[in-house]
C-alpha cells in the first residue's frame, strides 16, 4: 500500500528543513534521500491552493501554481473587480476579500497558499498560513520590516512546512551555473560588488497628500491598509500600483529589485548580515511619507570563512557606479550607460571585482553572466556542477513553480533552492539598507545581525519593526 498524502507530504517537509539549515549557513547541500513512495498521491487527495492577491503579480502566480496540477479551491483580493476577473479562470474556487476569513473558513482544505500582496501583508498572511501547517510561496521581498522577515524563517522551519519566495531568477541554469563559476574562484577573492537598478518606475521623494476621495464600491480598503495605519483612501496614490514607494506600505526600489539583482552574488558570496551600511547619497525619507527617488548604499561584509571582506555597492533611481567601474565593462554597454547619462533609458546591472577577474550581469535575475577581460578567460573550462538544475522546460518563473510544487509533492528531491531559510536572509541583508536611509547621507550605521540591533545609531532601530493594527497582528 503506498503511503498516504499526509507522510509524503512530512517526507517533503523533513528534506526542507535539512535544505533550510543548510542555506541559513550560506551552503547549499543536497538533501538526504525521501520514501521511495514519494509522489504517489491519488487523484482524489491532489494538492490544493488558496491564492491571496490575484491581481498583477499575483494572476500569475495563482495560474502557475495552478499549471501543476494543484486545484485552486481559494481566491483572495481585496478588489471585487480582480476577483471576479480571476474567478472566470476559476470558476470553482470561493472568493473572499479578506485572507483571515479565507483561511479560517477553509481550513484543512487548502494544502498551498500563495502570497502576492503588497510588501506590508506579506508576514501577516504568510504566517497565518504557516501556523496551520500550510506550504508557502510569497512574492519577493519576502516581507515589509526585518523582524518580519527573521520570524518567517523561523516559522518556516519550526513547523516544517515547504516554501519558496518569488525571485525566479533562482531557477535559471544561468544564476547556478554563475554561482558555480564564483565559488570555484574564477575571479579569485571578490572585494567588491556593484549593483545598480532601473527603479524605481513609480512615485517616491513626495509626501502625502491632502485630503481623501471616495473609497470604490468593491475595494475592501481596510483590508488593503492591513497591518499598517490606517489612512484615508486617495485615488490612484496607494492603490494598486504605486504603493511601492511608500514606507508604510512597501520598501522602494531597494526591497522590489534587490531581492532579484543581489540574488547571484548574495548567493555565491554568502552576503549575510552586513556589519555596517551607510547611505552614501541619500535624500532621506520624504516627509516620513516616501523612500527617496534616488539612492546610493555601501553595505560592509567581514570576512566569512575563506571568503575575504567585501563591500556591496547598490544604486538606484539613476545613480551609477564610478567610471572606474564602469570603463571594465563590454563597450556595447558602456555605450548603453552612456546614453543613460544623456538621459537615456536607465540600465541595470551587476559587477563582481576579484582578485582574478569580473563577473558582470546585465540581467535583472542573474540568469546570464559574463567573464572579463574576456581575453583571459578564452580557455576557460567551467567548473564542475554543484547545483541542482530543474529538470522543466519553461519560462524561469513556471520552473520555480514546478520546483515549489514538486517539492511538495515529494516528488523533487533537492527542494526548493528559494525556500525562506535562504530568502528571510537574503531580504534582511537587503532590508537593512532601508534603516540606512533613515539617517542622515554619509552616517555609517554598525548592524548587529542576531539582536537585529544597530549599537551606534539608536533612532533606526524602531523601523527594525512595525506595529500592528488590532486584528492584523502577525
Amino acid at each position: 500500500m503506498a503511503p498516504s498524502p499526509k507522510s509524503n507530504r512530512g517526507s517533503s517537509r523533513r528534506s526542507f528543513v535539512k535544505q533550510s539549515a543548510a542555506l541559513t549557513a550560506g551552503v547549499w547541500v543536497g538533501s538526504q534521500s525521501l520514501s521511495s513512495a514519494v509522489g504517489q498521491e491519488s487523484a482524489q487527495n491532489a494538492l490544493t491552493a488558496a491564492c491571496i492577491g490575484v491581481g498583477g503579480k499575483g494572476s500569475s502566480d495563482c495560474s502557475h501554481i495552478g499549471e501543476q496540477g494543484v486545484k485552486i479551491v481559494g481566491l483572495c483580493d481585496v478588489d471585487q473587480g480582480t476577483l471576479t476577473k480571476k474567478g472566470r479562470e476559476f470558476p470553482d474556487a470561493k472568493q473572499y476579500s479578506d485572507f483571515r476569513e479565507m483561511l479560517d473558513q477553509l481550513g484543512d482544505k487548502v494544502d498551498i497558499v500563495t502570497v502576492s500582496t503588497p510588501d506590508h501583508t506579506h508576514a501577516t498572511a504568510a504566517l497565518k498560513a504557516m501556523r496551520m501547517k500550510k506550504h508557502v510561496y510569497c512574492q519577493k521581498p519576502l516581507t515589509w520590516s526585518i523582524a518580519e522577515a527573521r520570524a518567517m524563517r523561523n516559522t518556516a522551519e519550526e513547523m516544517g512546512v515547504v516554501t519558496q519566495m518569488g525571485n525566479q531568477g533562482t531557477s535559471e541554469n544561468g544564476l547556478r551555473e554563475a554561482v558555480e563559476v564564483i565559488r570555484s574562484g574564477a575571479i579569485g577573492d571578490v572585494s567588491e560588488v556593484h549593483i545598480w537598478s532601473n527603479r524605481p518606475v513609480w512615485p517616491q521623494g513626495l509626501g502625502r497628500p491632502e485630503g481623501e476621495d471616495e473609497i470604490p464600491e468593491g475595494l475592501n480598503w481596510d483590508a488593503w491598509i492591513g497591518p499598517a495605519p490606517m489612512r484615508p483612501f486617495k485615488k490612484g496614490v496607494y492603490h494598486s500600483f504605486n504603493w511601492r514607494g511608500w514606507v508604510d506600505f512597501g520598501t522602494g526600489a531597494l526591497g522590489d529589485m534587490a531581492c532579484h539583482t543581489t540574488n547571484m552574488p548574495v548567493m555565491a558570496l554568502e552576503l549575510w548580515d552586513p556589519v555596517a551600511v551607510t547611505a552614501v547619497k541619500n535624500p532621506g525619507i520624504f516627509a516620513g511619507e516616501t523612500y527617496p527617488g534616488s539612492s546610493t548604499l555601501k553595505f560592509e561584509f567581514p570576512k566569512r570563512g575563506n571568503l575575504q571582506p567585501c563591500t556591496f555597492n547598490w544604486y538606484d533611481g539613476g545613480n551609477l557606479p564610478d567610471e572606474s567601474v564602469i570603463s571594465k565593462l563590454p563597450e556595447s554597454f558602456q555605450k548603453r550607460v552612456q546614453q543613460q547619462r544623456d538621459g537615456g533609458r536607465k540600465t541595470s546591472g551587476a559587477v563582481l571585482i576579484g582578485s582574478k577577474g569580473i563577473v558582470f550581469s546585465p540581467d535583472d535575475y542573474g540568469a546570464r553572466y559574463y567573464l572579463l577581460p574576456k581575453e583571459d578567460f578564452e580557455d576557460y573550462k567551467k567548473p564542475e556542477q554543484t547545483l541542482p538544475r530543474i529538470p522543466y522546460n519553461a519560462g524561469g518563473d513556471q520552473r520555480q513553480k514546478w520546483e515549489f510544487v514538486s517539492t511538495v509533492k515529494g516528488e523533487y528531491e533537492p527542494g526548493t533552492m528559494a525556500n525562506f531559510g535562504y530568502a528571510g536572509r537574503l531580504t534582511e541583508t537587503i532590508l537593512v539598507g532601508n534603516l540606512a536611509m533613515r539617517a542622515g547621507e554619509g552616517q555609517r550605521i554598525e548592524w548587529d545581525a542576531k539582536s537585529m540591533h544597530s549599537p551606534n545609531v539608536e533612532a533606526v532601530n524602531e523601523f527594525v519593526k512595525r506595529e500592528y493594527r488590532d486584528g492584523w497582528e502577525m
